[in-house]
């Protein structure tokens, strides 16, 4: 059974930086892509950043470009999301996803309204206060 473990969340001021991390349990590593969203109580899901693990290639949202790193440790099979220049509006519970087929993965252009991961984490949360 797969098992997406996120850690890392927690509280920080604005301006500050924190470093998210997935552990996959059972996914065959490298998978087609692994990523996070971020959603808050009563907000659609906003992708945030992916990588496709295999040809380590990166997406990332317009609103956290040159904010936010995604990168991966293939030896442990961790995905990282490093989080720098945090904003109030970065808030959110976020959401570790992944899919082996692209048809799960966010990348350029891709349609938010059909993204739907095979495996998600039970999310950790990031507040950043002003």
């Amino acid at each position: 059974r797969v098992r997406l473990v996120e850690s890392g969340g927690g509280s920080v001021q604005a301006g500050g930086y924190l470093t998210l991390s997935c552990a996959a349990a059972g996914l065959t590593y490298p998978t087609e892509c692994i990523g996070w969203f971020r959603q808050s109580p009563g907000q659609e899901r906003e992708g945030v950043a992916a990588i496709f693990t295999k040809r380590d290639t990166t997406y990332y949202a317009d609103s956290v470009k040159g904010r936010f790193t995604i990168f991966q440790d293939k030896a442990k099979e961790m995905v990282y999301l490093q989080m720098a220049s945090l904003k109030s509006e970065d808030t959110s519970m976020y959401y570790c996803a992944a899919d082996s087929y692209r048809g799960g993965c966010m990348y350029e252009d891709y349609d938010p309204s059909t993204y739907d991961p095979s495996y998600t984490g039970q999310g950790t949360q990031v507040t950043v206060s002003s």
